[in-house]
């Protein structure tokens, strides 16, 4: 792991989005609550949350990160996808890009298992970090 101990705390942010296509008739069951393993985006959202507060367990040579507040929010976007944003803070000597990431991901993970049954053919796509500020680097905002 890289040594961070010099490194000063600071207020540190990100955000991170993704999203996930799946046919128009498997997003009608989302948003009629019909999914048959129950509520899709709220099962989702909770995966997002517990899989930032995992992160240094899953990602080699992360590091474990107290999170002073993660949300992961997931909407149904018509015809065929369903979008989510995890935004994670925390004040550290490290950023909280990796965290914001594996929230995005699992979340969208979560919702490729629930539906999986009515759509095989669904894609992930566009896991990417939109926003990051705090320590050296500075701030950061995709274009």
């Amino acid at each position: 792991m890289v040594d961070v101990s010099d490194k000063p705390p600071t207020a540190r942010i990100a955000t991170a989005r993704g999203r996930v296509v799946m046919l128009p008739a498997t997003l009608a069951l989302v948003e009629a609550g019909r999914a048959g393993k129950g509520d899709v985006l709220g099962v989702a959202r909770l995966a997002g949350i517990m899989a930032a507060k995992r992160t240094a367990d899953l990602i080699p040579l992360c590091h474990p990160l107290a999170l002073s507040k993660v949300t992961v929010d997931l909407v149904t976007v018509a015809p065929d996808a369903v979008e989510i944003e995890a935004t994670v803070k925390t004040t550290g000597p490290t950023g909280v890009e990796m965290e914001a990431l594996t929230a995005v991901s699992v979340a969208a993970l979560t919702v490729y298992d629930m539906l999986k049954a009515a759509d095989r053919a669904m894609r992930i796509e566009d896991v990417r970090v939109v926003h990051k500020a705090g320590g050296r680097s500075g701030e950061y905002n995709a274009a």
